[in-house]
């Protein structure tokens, strides 16, 4: 396979414990639907990760597989533009690109476990307020 960014030959090779073909020129690198849920799993595990594509707009690069042109896309809505083949070949990451959905996908995880503690904590404090001792204290406030 040619890479869609310098037409240099596609290589297999691990990244992030995920096996992916590399592009030893301009260090991008191609990836099937489930070689990137691979990635985004060494960051993200709590889950459903929610809409992947947002506004796919089609390129001028080509994909390796089947040489259709790759559109652009905001990835999971984040300030991160990354490329796919609309016959479902595969996903384009430029250099580095790889280490920017590991961090947004941490950063998305870290949310949510805030929010779980949160919520944990709001279910605890209404248990606390329902229960008989509570409303007893609060009715004495108030004779």
């Amino acid at each position: 396979m040619k890479c869609p960014n310098c037409d240099a030959e596609l290589a297999p090779a691990k990244r992030h414990g995920v096996e992916v073909e590399y592009c030893n020129a301009c260090k991008g690198m191609w990836l099937n639907a489930q070689e990137l849920d691979e990635l985004e799993d060494e960051a993200f595990d709590l889950g459903k990760k929610g809409t992947l594509v947002f506004d796919p707009a089609p390129n001028s690069r080509k994909c390796p597989e089947c040489s259709g042109a790759l559109n652009s896309f905001q990835y999971r809505d984040y300030d991160l533009q990354l490329e796919f083949c609309p016959s479902d070949h595969g996903y384009w990451l430029n250099a580095g690109q790889d280490d920017r959905v590991l961090q947004l996908m941490r950063q998305e995880e870290h949310a949510l476990e805030r929010k779980f503690g949160a919520e944990d904590n709001w279910t605890s404090h209404l248990k606390h307020w329902r229960s008989p001792s509570f409303i007893d204290r609060l009715r004495g406030l108030f004779q």
